[in-house]
């Protein structure tokens, strides 16, 4: 059995790597915890009062003082950034379906994020350090 395999599956920690986020710092860390606890009580909010779409969401963070990317001439991050989206679509039975609700990458460094979702049934905020392939965001399942 592999060391750290879910289902003892040879090679799974190979197969899953762009699944795993990358380290933080501990500074960095830190940085993230600290935008995660500006975050989690505008999220509790909006939870609370049933407004979960991405424009509600969107307009939320950024009256937190977030902006959306930017880069600057030379094509370059500026500083942190947030990107909300809606929510990933799920099979369920026999067809997909797509939740209401939005989910929130916030880049707080390179090597640190803050990612969230608010949803019908619940919200959740944490401290990440970024995909491989995909920022902030989990990558999608695979088979």
């Amino acid at each position: 059995m592999e060391p750290g395999a879910h289902d003892g599956a040879p090679h799974y920690n190979e197969n899953n790597a762009g699944r795993q986020p990358r380290d933080m710092s501990p500074a960095r860390e830190r940085d993230a915890q600290r935008e995660a606890h500006r975050i989690d009580p505008v999220l509790k909010r909006l939870w609370t009062q049933r407004k979960w779409d991405p424009q509600t969401v969107r307009s939320a963070m950024l009256a937190l003082g977030y902006k959306e990317q930017r880069t600057g001439p030379t094509g370059k991050q500026l500083g942190a950034y947030l990107e909300v989206r809606g929510m990933e679509p799920r099979f369920e039975t026999d067809h997909y379906v797509t939740p209401e609700g939005a989910r929130i990458g916030l880049y707080v460094h390179k090597d640190a994020c803050v990612t969230a979702f608010v949803q019908k049934t619940n919200y959740q905020v944490q401290v990440n350090g970024p995909y491989l392939e995909t920022g902030c965001f989990a990558p999608p399942f695979a088979h």
